[in-house]
Formats: structure tokens, sequence, C-alpha cells
């Protein structure tokens, strides 16, 4: 897309810190991260979000990243990881992407809910069974 942020640095119109590429994905450490190697896995293809990643695609996305993470603990030494996603609202840029945060001891990453808003467990469960017709 002409005013898509990922496709101008796919297309090499914005300068990247590129870690792998292929026909299918383009990786790339996020401008601004959270942890060291903090990084974002984009389809080469524009797709919107998750809702629109064919399946094939998801499969070679999570080889990837089973193959990423295996580097990473070797070469950065984190002890753990934090993959996200956001749809609808919650995204920012709309191309669909993966963010890969490995996550180290006392890296003091929080993520921050508000409380006050929260309904009982019981209720929410109730209103998203998958079970309930």
């Amino acid at each position: 897309m002409k005013d898509c942020l990922f496709c101008k640095i796919l297309n090499k119109e914005i300068p990247s810190e590129v870690i792998y590429e292929d026909e299918d994905f383009f990786v790339f450490l996020d401008i601004n991260p959270t942890t060291n190697g903090d990084t974002l896995i984009i389809p080469k293809k524009h797709y919107l979000d998750i809702k629109e990643l064919p399946s094939d695609l998801l499969i070679k996305m999570q080889d990837l990243i089973n193959r990423m993470y295996k580097v990473y603990k070797e070469k950065l030494n984190c002890v753990g990881l934090t993959l996200t996603t956001n749809m609808e609202y919650a995204q920012e840029i709309k191309h669909f992407h993966v963010h890969f945060i490995p996550r180290y001891e006392n890296d003091e990453v929080k993520y921050l809910s508000n409380k006050a808003i929260l309904e009982d467990l019981k209720v929410i469960q109730k209103k998203i069974n998958l079970d309930n017709k």
C-alpha cells in the first residue's frame, strides 16, 4: 500500500536493520525497542491483520519464530519471549505484524491493565465461552 510505513520499509524507501528476509517475510529490528533484540516480523504481501493472513503463512511464521528464538537465546542470552499482534483499534500500523520481544531476567517489562474497568472472571468467561450457543 502506498502510505503504509511497513510497505515503505519493505521497498527500502525507509532504512531498517534487517535480521532476515525470504520470499514471504521481512524481519527487522523495532526502531523503538522494548528490550534488546525487539524485532518486527511482517509478511511481504500487505495484509491488514491476522484475519487476512492465509493459514499457510501463519504456519511458516511459526517456524520462523521458532528458528529466531533459538538464535536469540544463543546470541542475546534471552530467557523468554513475548509475542504480540494487534487488530483494529489497537493496531497502530495497518500492516499485519508480530512483535517478537526477547525477555531477560529483571527486564522490568510490565503490561498494565486498568483494574477499575475489569469485570469478574466468571462473568467474562460466560460472555466469551465458545461452547455457549
